[in-house]
This record gives C-alpha cells, sequence and structure tokens, in this order.
C-alpha cells in the first residue's frame, strides 16, 4: 500500500514532466513561426500559472461542474456519519461531504491531499445502496484520498484543461491574423489554425491515454483499499454490480472529469471501451469476491 503512495507521487511528477514538456515544445513552434521566440516564453509561463491554478482549486472547479453541494451532518446523518466512521477508523482527516442532486447512481473523490479532500454522491446513489454498500462506495472514494490518486487525477485534469486553452487561443489568433491581408499574416493565421487542430488533437488523445493509463490501477488499488477498510468487501462488490446494472449516464456527466467517479458517469454500460478510465466491472466484483474468501 505504502510503495502504491509513493507510486502516486512519482506519477504526479512524470505527468508534469510530459505535460510540461509537451507544451513547451507546442509553444516553442508557435514562437517559430511567428517569428518571436519570446512567446512561447510567454505562452510557457501562462500555461503554467494556469496549471497551477487548476490544482488549488480544480477540486472546486470539479464541485461546480458536478452540481454538488456541500453539507453538513444535520443535512444527511446517513452520508456524513459512514464518512465520518471511515475517517475515524483510519486516523484521516474529515473530507468536506457533497451531494449531487442526480438519480444515476455514483460517487467521486477530489482535492489535492487528505487535508484539503472532498467526497461526494448522488442522490441515486443513497437511494439504491443500503448501509453497506454504501459503506464501501464510500471507503473506495476514502481509498483514493489515502492513496493520493486525488492528486494525479486533479493535476490531469489541470494539465488537460491548459493545453485546450493553449489550442482554443491559437484558433482565436488565427481567425484574427486572417482578417488580414497581408499574406505572411494569412501564412501565420493557417499555421496557428494547424498548432490549434494539434493542441485538440493531443488534448482529446494525449490526456485521456495518460488518464486511463493512471486510472486503471488506481480503481483496482481503490477497490482493494476499500476492502482493507470495512473488512467486508462483498459490500462494495454488491455496489458495484448496483452501478453496473443501472447503465444511464449522469445528468451533468463531464467527460473531463469521468476518471474521479467510482464508474463512468458518461457510459456507465460500455465498460470494456478503448481509453477507459475504468476496469470493466464484473473484473472488479470478481477481485472483490475473491478477497471476501480470504476474510
Amino acid at each position: 500500500m505504502y510503495s502504491a503512495i509513493a507510486a502516486n507521487k512519482r506519477n504526479t511528477i512524470i505527468i508534469i514532466a510530459l505535460f510540461v514538456g509537451l507544451i513547451g515544445g507546442l509553444a516553442y513552434w508557435w514562437g517559430s513561426v511567428s517569428g518571436n521566440g519570446s512567446s512561447a516564453f510567454l505562452i510557457i509561463g501562462f500555461v503554467l500559472v494556469y496549471a497551477l491554478i487548476q490544482y488549488w482549486f480544480a477540486a472546486y472547479f470539479a464541485v461546480a461542474m458536478s452540481g454538488a453541494i456541500e453539507i453538513q451532518k444535520s443535512d444527511n446523518p446517513r452520508l456524513w456519519r459512514t464518512v465520518e466512521n471511515i475517517a475515524i477508523s483510519q486516523g484521516m482527516p474529515m473530507p468536506k461531504v457533497y451531494i449531487i442532486e442526480d438519480p444515476a447512481p455514483n460517487a467521486f473523490a477530489t482535492g489535492r491531499d487528505p487535508k484539503h479532500a472532498i467526497v461526494a454522491a448522488t442522490t441515486g446513489l443513497l437511494a439504491i445502496m443500503d448501509d453497506q454498500e454504501l459503506e464501501g462506495v464510500m471507503a473506495h472514494e476514502m481509498g483514493h484520498v489515502k492513496n493520493y490518486d486525488i492528486r494525479v487525477s486533479t493535476i490531469v485534469f489541470g494539465l488537460v484543461s491548459a493545453i485546450g486553452v493553449l489550442a482554443d487561443f491559437a484558433i482565436r489568433m488565427a481567425f484574427f491574423s486572417g482578417g488580414r491581408r497581408d499574406s505572411r499574416d494569412n501564412n501565420l493565421g493557417a499555421i496557428l489554425i494547424l498548432i490549434g487542430i494539434v493542441g485538440w488533437i493531443v488534448a482529446a488523445l494525449i490526456g485521456p491515454i495518460v488518464t486511463a493509463a493512471v486510472s486503471r490501477q488506481r480503481e483496482y488499488l481503490a477497490d482493494a483499499t476499500g476492502a482493507e477498510i470495512t473488512r467486508y468487501p462483498d459490500g462494495l462488490a454488491s455496489a458495484l454490480k448496483k452501478l453496473g446494472e443501472y447503465g444511464r449516464p449522469m445528468r451533468r456527466a463531464s467527460s473531463s472529469m469521468a476518471h474521479m467517479y467510482i464508474a463512468d458517469p458518461v457510459k456507465p454500460g460500455l465498460v470494456e471501451r478503448v481509453f477507459s478510465t475504468h476496469p470493466p466491472i464484473p473484473k472488479r466484483i470478481e477481485r472483490l469476491r475473491n478477497m471476501g474468501s480470504k476474510y
């Protein structure tokens, strides 16, 4: 378990290095074709500041995107006490607890670290899960917090967004340049459009590949951590079975934060799709059932 936490911290550094290198390459290309080499440094500085802002505030962006509302113990004692009991048993800080008004059962965790963690559950999850299943789901989410998965997810979310912003900026600059009569500006506009397209391809393909590479094993690890916390793997296995059977997307599902949820909120039925950030639910259930035989 401790080696997995250390691996997550190493993954954070590797992911940052890869994305910064990629952004640096796009910025250098931009500076070369525009004839203004110093613009590359300005672009890199902008993207790094943007990514840093995302790192510090991505949890709140995720909450806003999902429509989650923060609660206190009196608002939903069942969910609050479930999370509180897990936090106490693991010696972890109590995270902020949110509820999402959505009939689709799901849950996610986000934040920079255990001291700044957020866990959220949908009203649909609370409606269909019994107490043991709810405990299994929230133990899974607290497992993400304990294993620092939330830090990796937050950084991936921020850097992929930064590349998307860079691509959008390039395309807007291209249209601005294209409105002039100077042939050099027109050529620059065409190149900026190409840079923008490359940026969007990177954001659409490289981001999901990196996310999937990290997320699938992190989901298995969070399942194992959740089973270790509750000492009852069958509770989470039963919850996953219900999640797999529901099969309808969330109302405010966002593909950019799909990797944060316990089950794919966009295409929950296609558990074996290419680039999926989640392992197939049947395989997760099988692993948990095998763990259950050992307790």
